[in-house]
């Protein structure tokens, strides 16, 4: 179930809030590239300079005995609590790798309330434990809950086939073919496939394409070669998208952070 932090103060009438601003970003469980220190904080600061609604966390580390240890200033709240508070309301985590000493997956941090939250499954083997996070989100000027999915899927071609069918399935049930819908997340997909697993069985367009005519490079986020991450939104129109990357996101992680400002239909 998603879990409450402290509101940042927002002056703005609901009324009046006619955009959103959305963010994905793999975090890299809080170390810099190569894991050669822990960033935890810095990234935090970073993170709310993008001043999004919405952000979808991957590789969020929810607990590690270890680092607790290794690190006096590791945060003593797990990272999406550490990384929300006082400034999005809301969070929901789902873990997907557990071992002896801690866990980690997705994250969703919400300047709006998280009417529900699951969970579930989509590991395509034991060695790479995979999780597909979905909330209901209730926006101001918005009819129906928007459902927003953050996932992060595996390194080869046929687990993240397999993984982007069992996401069309989810999502047909939990959202239908008219609400609202956000997927985003590590797609892992060089290849540029989801686009075919995703577009015509879900009516979703992804953030950059418009634009750019495909998805944004992505990693390194130093200068980004590779097209992993993705925004894919139903019901809303991609009004700017952006890939932030180089110094000082490059000494954060190895992924650039994307945002999309969107505007509902």
């Amino acid at each position: 179930m998603p879990k409450e932090s402290r509101a940042r103060r927002d002056n703005r009438a609901p009324e009046e809030i006619r955009r959103l601003r959305v963010c994905t970003y793999n975090i890299h469980k809080g170390f810099s590239q190569f894991n050669r220190r822990m960033v935890i904080h810095e990234l935090r600061e970073r993170l709310r300079t993008l001043d999004a609604d919405i952000v979808f966390l991957q590789e969020v580390q929810g607990l590690h005995m270890g680092h607790s240890v290794r690190h006096s200033d590791w945060p003593q709240r797990p990272q999406h609590e550490f990384l929300a508070e006082d400034f999005w309301i809301q969070t929901a985590y789902g873990g997907n790798a557990l071992y002896d000493h801690g866990h980690h997956g997705n994250a969703i941090l919400s300047r709006y309330p998280i009417l529900s939250s699951q969970n579930q499954d989509i590991s395509d083997h034991l060695f790479e434990r995979r999780g597909l996070l979905h909330c209901e989100i209730a926006l101001p000027g918005v009819g129906l809950p928007v459902h927003c999915a953050c996932i992060h899927l595996g390194l080869t071609a046929g687990t993240r086939r397999r993984q982007m069918q069992a996401i069309v399935d989810r999502m047909y049930v939990l959202a239908g073919e008219q609400a609202p819908l956000i997927i985003a997340g590590d797609f892992n997909d060089w290849r540029n496939r989801a686009d075919y697993h995703l577009c015509d069985t879900l009516g979703v367009t992804e953030a950059f394409a418009g634009e750019r005519g495909r998805p944004a490079r992505s990693f390194p986020s130093t200068l980004p070669v590779l097209r992993l991450d993705r925004i894919y939104v139903r019901g809303f129109n991609v009004e700017n998208a952006k890939a932030h990357y180089g110094p000082p996101w490059s000494k954060i992680s190895d992924h650039a952070a994307l945002t999309a400002q969107l505007a509902p239909l």
